[in-house]
């Protein structure tokens, strides 16, 4: 063997790839904390994302193509690691994948209440040709990423089962609380309606429905059509009276900075919109106000 020859060796046999595989139908701020724990445990170590490709109007109501487009809207940090190769249909799937591009260990990170699963299939399969293919890893590990698996039905946490639910009730505000906050009216809208269409709901019943819904999704609507706030504008927090300039959008709510050392998140009902004029503070929101010159109308 050749001294190259005898370093490409020693650089397969060190080639790791981290990944997790899920259905993430729809994909909630649940999985983005799944994929934050995939990318810190790789560090400089390449790793991947995959997603299911079934498809039914109960559990899996957003086509593959669909899942993956909004995956890398909702998760942009992750966006270039979500694969989309309709080969993959199973986990067996990505590690055959992932032994023929020449990684040679690999790390799977699923929720805490998957890891035993996983570790005694995946290796079952070690070195055993199969329908899936043939993969043979020096080592297969399943880390945990710290939570449950947010694709588990139930009702502990911001599953997928429950955004599933949120969609069939046609309760947006409550769907979208559920949403990365990175993730912009308009696309947490889109995903919205993708699920119910997949869900074989019909679109106009949204509007048809608005009357039926509760206070706070008729506020989330007036929100999302930019009727009640837009950035920089002056708002009072409701519980404590204080004084802030709005500096985030989010899906379902704001971020108020409230002087230089205090910023707060709030829902939209949280917070009342004030207009502003000069010398004209409000004596219970001095203490709030501090030295800023600015007062309420």
């Amino acid at each position: 063997m050749t001294i190259s020859s005898f370093r490409n060796y020693l650089t397969e046999e060190d080639k790791v790839a981290y990944f997790t595989f899920g259905r993430m139908n729809p994909p909630t701020a649940g999985h983005e904390k799944l994929l934050d724990a995939l990318a810190k445990q790789a560090g400089r170590n390449d790793y991947f994302v995959f997603v299911s490709q079934s498809q039914d109007s109960k559990k899996n109501p957003l086509n593959y193509n669909q899942k993956v487009k909004h995956i890398r809207k909702m998760f942009p940090r992750h966006a270039r690691r979500v694969m989309i190769n309709k080969k993959i249909r199973t986990a067996f799937d990505a590690l055959t994948f992932l032994y023929d591009k020449g990684y040679r260990s690999i790390v799977m990170t699923v929720g805490s209440d998957r890891v035993n699963e996983f570790k005694t299939l995946l290796n079952k399969y070690n070195g055993q040709k199969a329908n899936h293919g043939f993969y043979n890893f020096q080592s297969i590990e399943i880390a945990s990423a710290g939570a449950r698996d947010p694709d588990a039905e139930g009702v502990e946490g911001m599953s997928a089962s429950k955004l599933r639910k949120f969609a069939s009730d046609n309760q947006f505000a409550s769907f979208a609380q559920g949403l990365s906050s990175s993730l912009s009216n308009k696309d947490a809208k889109k995903l919205f309606m993708d699920v119910r269409q997949g869900m074989g709901l019909k679109e106009e019943t949204l509007f048809k429905r608005h009357v039926e819904l509760e206070p706070v999704s008729d506020i989330r609507e007036e929100f999302v059509k930019g009727n009640l706030f837009d950035l920089g504008d002056t708002v009072v927090v409701k519980s404590s009276d204080e004084m802030g300039t709005i500096t985030h959008l989010g899906t379902n709510y704001l971020v108020v900075q409230i002087d230089e050392d205090k910023t707060v998140r709030k829902w939209l009902d949280d917070v009342v919109k004030v207009e502003v004029k000069e010398d004209k503070v409000p004596k219970n929101l001095q203490k709030a106000l501090g030295r800023r010159r600015i007062s309420t109308k």
